[in-house]
């Protein structure tokens, strides 16, 4: 598989799930299902059943985190010499030269991506555009309803 970038924030943050699955939810699903036992046949036991599912989804979501975290490259942003330059991890505060609406999204990596928490991924076309820009640069971001041009207003490293 091939690495895939991830922030600290990003990293930690999977971190702490897998930390939280494993040392509490484990443990509550087990007892569930022991419990659950006690109760006789397990053919009609819908306690069981249940208990069983979530220890399903709870092994799969482990195994997904661990899987994610084993092929990350952790960058840290704040670490870096970026020469003024848009790269994987700043933020960056638009302004939309159309509508003059000014944005701040931080780049991220795929999994971390949330627009509702202006965090983009590195993939998107907004990203794509930015990478390597510096500000006061204009760039152009083909998106499905036409093309939109923004000037970078700000970088930081955050």
């Amino acid at each position: 598989m091939n690495k895939v970038p991830l922030t600290v924030t990003g990293a930690n943050k999977l971190k702490a799930e897998l930390e939280e699955l494993k040392s509490v939810v484990r443990p509550r699903i087990i007892q569930a299902i022991a419990e659950a036992r006690e109760h006789g046949d397990l053919k009609e036991n819908a306690e069981y059943h249940a208990a069983r599912e979530q220890q399903s989804f709870a092994e799969g979501r482990i195994a997904e985190i661990e899987g994610k975290l084993s092929n990350a490259t952790i960058i840290d942003v704040t670490k870096m010499d970026a020469k003024g330059k848009v790269i994987f991890g700043a933020t960056v505060k638009l302004e939309d030269l159309d509508s003059e609406k000014v944005v701040t999204y931080q780049i991220v990596g795929e999994d971390e991506a949330d627009i509702k928490e202006h965090r983009i991924s590195i993939g998107s076309p907004i990203a794509r555009a930015l990478i390597g820009k510096e500000v006061e640069d204009v760039v152009t971001v083909k998106a499905p309803g036409g093309d939109i041009e923004y000037e970078i207003l700000e970088i930081a490293y955050i």
